[in-house]
């Protein structure tokens, strides 16, 4: 087996729990070190996991770390990790890969000057839900797939964030946030974006903190908290897509893809192993599909666990830099369509990854 690749993790917010709970199962990665711009709580999240506290200057210098894990805010996605590959350093970051495709390939762009790995969340679809959806339609159990339809709403995150102020400035709203997972996984399954055309909104509602020390703060909202659109996929595939902060109940279906001959139901891909349901002619009723594919138990951390393996066995990782540019450029063609009135055709393209088989681990070699 080869040595676990030694990570340091800079940033230590909400989202950090969910990575530190999955890290100790995964041997081919090693927790080396942590770091923050508080550097008081990156020392308590130290104690906690039993590593060192290290400022993020510090952890970037440090030669016992081989990859960053970049849970900053996303307006510091880009920033840390180009210092972090200048540093020799494989970058692993939260979504969304960057505020636009513009610094997103730019930070690609280092990564290849220095043959680094760029790897990036979602890596939800890498769980047996998501994988195994996919099988199903690559096996044809729907016939050719025709359209998808993936919706995500909610009232807004300030009503149970303590801290939820960058959600509503440039690189936060529901379509950046929240449509990664949608995204990625319409990619993951159907393939890649060629056109897409898309409206928004932004609420006049006044928002403030629900929870937490700055409960009844007053939220400044600088993006559009409703997007909605059309993406024609390379296949011929349609998907339509909505992403709302403005939605306080629905019964609009979360995920669907429908085919000639059938449709699945996709589980949320926020999660990595809800079950997946499909409905076809032959059947005429809606039945459970036994995870086939993907992923076991899995959780946050298993994209970077992928990657660590596919750097030891040389070959592409599945939660790719390319994959999270690409669907950068499709949230970033959708705000550009509503803006212009007009169908928006990509520059980018990407590769389907490859489906994680039934039974894969991401920790051995």
């Amino acid at each position: 087996m080869t040595e676990p690749l030694r990570i340091g993790v800079i940033g230590v917010g909400v989202i950090s729990a969910q990575y530190f709970a999955a890290l100790p199962s995964l041997p081919g990665l090693r927790l080396v070190a942590v770091a923050d711009l508080n550097e008081e709580r990156a020392a308590e999240v130290a104690a906690e996991q039993g590593i060192e506290s290290r400022t993020v200057e510090a952890l970037l210098a440090s030669d016992d770390v081989d990859a960053v894990l970049n849970l900053t805010i996303p307006a510091a996605h880009v920033e840390v990790g180009i210092t972090a590959l200048e540093s020799g350093k494989h970058v692993y970051a939260e979504k969304p890969l960057a505020l636009d495709p513009e610094e997103g390939a730019r930070l690609l762009r280092v990564a290849a000057e220095h043959g680094l790995r760029v790897g990036s969340a979602p890596d939800t679809v890498l769980g047996t839900g998501v994988q195994t959806a996919r099988r199903v339609i690559d096996d044809g159990l729907i016939g050719e797939v025709l359209t998808a339809d993936a919706h995500w709403s909610a009232p807004g995150h300030e009503r149970w964030h303590p801290n939820p102020f960058f959600y509503y400035q440039p690189g936060g709203g529901p379509l950046l946030d929240m449509g990664p997972y949608y995204l990625t996984a319409l990619v993951t399954m159907l393939g890649p974006v060629v056109r897409v055309s898309g409206v928004s909104i932004r609420s006049g509602r006044e928002r403030t903190v629900g929870t937490g020390p700055r409960a009844g703060d007053a939220v400044p909202v600088a993006v559009d908290t409703g997007v909605s659109g059309i993406l024609e996929h390379a296949s011929g595939a349609v998907s339509r897509v909505s992403f709302s902060f403005d939605t306080w109940a629905t019964r609009v279906p979360l995920f669907e893809v429908h085919g000639t001959q059938g449709t699945v139901a996709v589980p949320d891909p926020n999660n990595f192993s809800d079950p997946v349901e499909a409905w076809t002619v032959e059947t005429g009723e809606w039945r459970p599909v036994e995870p086939n594919a993907g992923y076991a138990d899995a959780g946050r951390g298993y994209g970077l666990a992928d990657m660590a393996q596919a750097i030891a066995t040389d070959r592409p990782h599945r939660a790719s830099g390319e994959l999270a540019q690409h669907v950068l450029e499709i949230m970033a063609a959708l705000n550009r369509s509503s803006a212009e009135h007009a169908v928006v055709t990509l520059t980018t393209t990407v590769e389907r990854p490859a489906a994680v088989p039934e039974g894969a681990k991401p920790d051995t070699w």
